[in-house]
């Protein structure tokens, strides 16, 4: 399989600040935003925008995180960082890496809007635009048309911005 670089870390880490303008431009008037990474790469993609939002604005923001099965969401819990009572009437922005058929954002969308929030909106670095389900990405990096048998892998390092982060596409 041959990897090609789409996304160096310099060219990831600009795009993530024009998400977190794009956050504090379309929620300015919010009392807070509440940032909920999914588990994995995405994870790491909201704790990234939650610290820029944070540096750049005095909107009040949290991160939190869900875990669910993204294989199959409805045979094991989904495990989250926050309350349901915490989400009632306030904006959530749901944050993964790569936007594929859009089965794990749809279902972590889905869990989230039990909690009745003022707002649901949806985050990715990568979208790839093969939705099996109506979900879209409401803030996104790059938007990318690619085969169905071709793969994209996000590299974010744990301990923030490092050059070893990367987007690739396997072929």
């Amino acid at each position: 399989m041959k990897k090609n670089k789409i996304l160096d870390s310099d060219q990831i880490q600009r795009k993530l600040q024009r998400i977190a303008r794009e956050f504090i431009e379309a929620h300015h008037s919010e009392k807070e935003l509440i940032l909920v990474g999914i588990e994995g790469q995405g994870l790491e993609m909201a704790s990234r925008l939650h610290d820029i939002v944070k540096s750049i604005s005095k909107l009040r923001v949290r991160f939190e995180k869900i875990k669910l099965n993204k294989a199959a969401p409805l045979k094991s819990e989904i495990i989250c960082s926050f309350s349901k009572a915490e989400l009632k009437d306030k904006v959530v922005i749901v944050i993964d890496d790569v936007l594929y058929s859009g089965k794990t954002l749809i279902y972590a969308v889905k869990h989230i809007l039990e909690s009745e929030p003022k707002g649901v909106y949806t985050t990715v670095l990568v979208d790839r635009i093969h939705r099996s389900f109506p979900i879209r990405a409401d803030y996104y990096g790059l938007t990318l048309s690619t085969h169905l048998k071709e793969n994209i892998t996000v590299n974010l390092s744990k301990s923030g911005k490092s050059i070893k982060d990367a987007v690739y596409l396997d072929t």
